[in-house]
Order: structure tokens, then C-alpha cells, then sequence
């Protein structure tokens, strides 16, 4: 079997959660005996091709990503067609039996790909832009990215999301059944959380002695809802006095929170990290004392994930992927989505109620043995020989 994946990012390019995903899911078929090619796009600094953990991965070297929505789109397309030709002198050398495809984003030269080819099209959907932006999706560009989506969940043959919530989500928005969407989560992989940092030294940069640290971690954009969390912390430290809160990511709403938690008066009890590398973030969840996941929109829930594992508490929204995620009061709190005074009362609960947090941890640290990545390599490779299978039949 090979099998050709396509990503808009690949580490060492990672603009988010994907590359990692992609990345880890690569590797693990890999493992299970499918010849992986990964087909993503490069920079200047960037090897064209290498083999890496047992991966083929081919670069399409492309310009910096353009900030500006609109010319993002034209970016996509142009990216796509690079894709598409690169894709095509691939598929001149080898035999490919299935294409995957990762988000709209390379949606058009997976089709055109797959069709060349004339092997099945397994996408899989990390998000849509219907949930990103709450349903408002009228107005272009956000018109022309969920058309986007809509076509490709209906164009191809078998379809991954990471929940049973995004199963019927995307079943719902995009007017197709839920039979041919594929449940498979996300995985983590402990080793990856051994810390390299000084812990002690970066609690002491956060937090003083005696004094409760709140992390927020993720993107900076409206759905994952940090403006909830900084709502929330005025009435904690009004009620618990000496709480301090870090937030560490970068994105389009960071402005906008930097200039809520200025004024809120939030400025003297914490700090914006911006983008911080994996050592540190590792060494974040070792030393804080609650992680917060306010989301308003989550498919999954990979922070909160990734904060159990790490032994910290997790308090999440009641929301999406999060309720699979994180079994309430077995695993972590969850909260009323939306709601800034039920977010502050869980986690007083869980700053003050020493017993419970460390309960909670001892639960978490099993739970998150669930999602293993070899397992999701597993699943996934039984959905490829499904495919494959299936088309072998109809042709035969």
C-alpha cells in the first residue's frame, strides 16, 4: 500500500496543531508497513525531499503566507496548483493506491490528484469554518472557504474527524451522511512531554510563593474564547487574591486581548509569552497550577490533552470535542460554555480544593492513554486497506 498525504504544513514548517498531527499519523503508518509519501509545501531553507522516521516527505517550495484574508485565498490556489503539478511528477515514479488530503487547504490537488490517479479520496476535516465563525458564513471570504469545504466533504470517499461531536457537525453543515465519516481522535505521545526546562526557575518567573498560576494555551483567535477566561480572572483574584495567569500563543485576537486585559486592570497579574517553543510549553503545564480551555468552538481539544498529561489540572468548556475529551469530574471540570462566572467557579473549586485537583491528575494521567498514537496510525491504515478494497471491487 502507499499512500500520498497532503498538508499545507509539515514540520519544520508548523503554523499550528497540524503539522504535528500530519506528522505523528505519517509516521505511525509508516510503522504499520504503508509506504508513506507526504507531499507539503517548503521554504528557501527547506530540503526538497528527505526521508524522515520512515517518511517520504517532497517540499514545494512557496513564499512567506500572506497575513491578509484575501490574498491568503490566492495564496491557497496558487499553492494548489504548485501542489498539483509536484504531485503529478510523484505520481509518474510511483504507483499511489489512496490520496489523503488535510483540510480545505489542499483540497483541489488532492481531487485532481486522486482522479489522476484513479485510487479513493480520504480527506479529513480538522475544523470548518461554520464552527470557527459560529455559522456566520454568508459574507465572502468565509462564504468561499465553507464552499470549499462542503465540496470536498462531498466529493470524497471516506471522510476522518477527531470526534463523535465533529462527526455529526460535519454530517449537518455539509449535507451528507454520517455513515462514511470515520471517528478517529487525535493522539499524544507522553515521551514528547519529558521537560528540559528548570522547572523551578520558570515557576518562580510566573508565580511567588503561596501564589496560584493560571495557564491559557492555544491560538489567539475568537473560538478558542481567551476574552472569556480574561473575563473570569477579575472575580478570582478578587475572591482568591493571589492569582497570576500566563498566555502563551500568538493570533489575529491578540490584540484585542492584550487590550481587554489592560482594561480589566489584568495587566499587574500576568503576562502575554506570545509564541513559545515546545520546551517551554512543556515545561508550562509542569509548573502551573490549573490550565483553562474556554473554547466556544473546539473539534477536539488537544491542550487540554496535552495539559493531562503533563499532570495538570484541566478545566474546559462544556463544548465539542472537550466533553470526549475530558470525562467531567474524572478527568478535569468542565464549565457552562460562554460563561465567565461559571468558568471563575470551577476553578476556584479546583485552585482550592487540593484533594480534588489531585484526583482529578492521578485520573487524567490513565485517561490520556486512550489517545495513542499508534493506535490512531492503526485505525487509520484499516480505513486505507477499507478504501482501497472497496475500489479494487467496484473496477474489478
Amino acid at each position: 500500500m502507499r499512500a500520498l498525504i497532503l498538508s499545507w504544513e509539515y514540520p519544520p514548517l508548523i503554523e499550528g496543531g497540524l503539522a504535528r498531527h500530519v506528522r505523528k499519523l505519517a509516521e505511525g503508518l509508516a510503522a504499520t508497513g504503508v509506504d508513506v509519501h507526504v507531499l507539503t509545501r517548503g521554504t528557501e531553507l527547506s530540503p526538497p525531499e528527505e526521508h524522515l522516521g520512515g517518511v517520504h516527505v517532497h517540499r514545494v517550495r512557496e513564499p512567506e503566507r500572506p497575513a491578509q484574508l484575501d490574498r491568503f485565498l490566492a495564496w491557497v490556489a496558487q499553492m494548489n496548483v504548485d501542489l498539483l503539478a509536484a504531485g503529478v511528477e510523484l505520481g509518474d515514479e510511483h504507483r499511489f493506491d489512496l490520496v489523503h488530503g488535510h483540510d480545505w487547504l489542499v483540497a483541489a490537488a488532492g481531487d485532481h490528484l486522486a482522479r489522476r490517479f484513479r485510487c479513493p479520496l480520504l480527506v479529513t476535516i480538522h475544523a470548518t469554518e461554520h464552527g470557527r465563525h459560529q455559522g456566520w458564513v454568508e459574507s465572502y471570504p468565509q462564504s468561499h472557504i465553507h464552499a470549499e469545504e462542503r465540496w470536498m466533504a462531498n466529493r470524497a470517499d471516506r471522510v476522518i474527524v477527531c470526534s463523535r461531536y465533529m462527526q455529526g457537525h460535519v454530517a449537518d453543515v455539509f449535507g451528507i451522511e454520517q455513515e462514511p465519516i470515520e471517528v478517529i481522535p487525535n493522539g499524544i505521545d507522553p515521551v514528547e512531554h519529558v521537560v528540559a526546562e528548570d522547572l523551578v526557575a520558570l515557576r518562580r518567573r510566573f508565580a511567588g510563593p503561596g501564589e496560584r498560576l493560571v495557564l491559557l494555551i492555544g491560538r489567539l483567535v475568537y473560538e478558542k474564547g481567551f476574552q472569556l477566561a480574561l473575563e473570569a480572572l477579575p472575580g478570582m483574584i478578587e475572591r482568591l487574591g493571589d492569582v497570576r495567569f500566563v498566555v502563551a500563543g500568538s493570533g489575529t485576537h491578540e490584540a484585542e486581548l492584550r487590550a481587554q486585559a489592560a482594561a480589566l486592570g489584568l495587566d499587574r497579574h500576568g503576562e502575554f509569552l506570545g509564541w513559545v517553543g515546545d520546551d517551554v510549553l512543556r515545561g508550562l503545564y509542569r509548573v502551573a497550577d490549573l490550565a483553562v480551555v474556554p473554547s466556544i468552538y473546539e473539534p477536539f481539544g488537544l491542550v487540554a490533552l496535552e495539559a493531562m498529561a503533563a499532570g495538570c489540572p484541566c478545566l474546559v468548556a462544556d463544548t465539542g470535542g472537550l466533553r470526549e475529551v475530558v470525562p467531567h469530574e474524572r478527568a478535569g471540570l468542565r464549565f457552562r460554555a460562554s460563561d465567565p462566572e461559571a468558568l471563575a467557579d470551577a476553578a476556584i473549586r479546583l485552585l482550592t480544593d487540593r484533594r480534588l485537583s489531585r484526583r482529578l491528575v492521578t485520573a487524567a494521567s490513565a485517561h490520556v492513554l486512550h489517545f495513542d498514537w499508534d493506535d490512531v496510525a492503526r485505525r487509520t491504515a484499516l480505513v486505507y486497506a477499507d478504501l482501497t478494497a472497496s475500489r479494487s471491487l467496484s473496477t474489478g
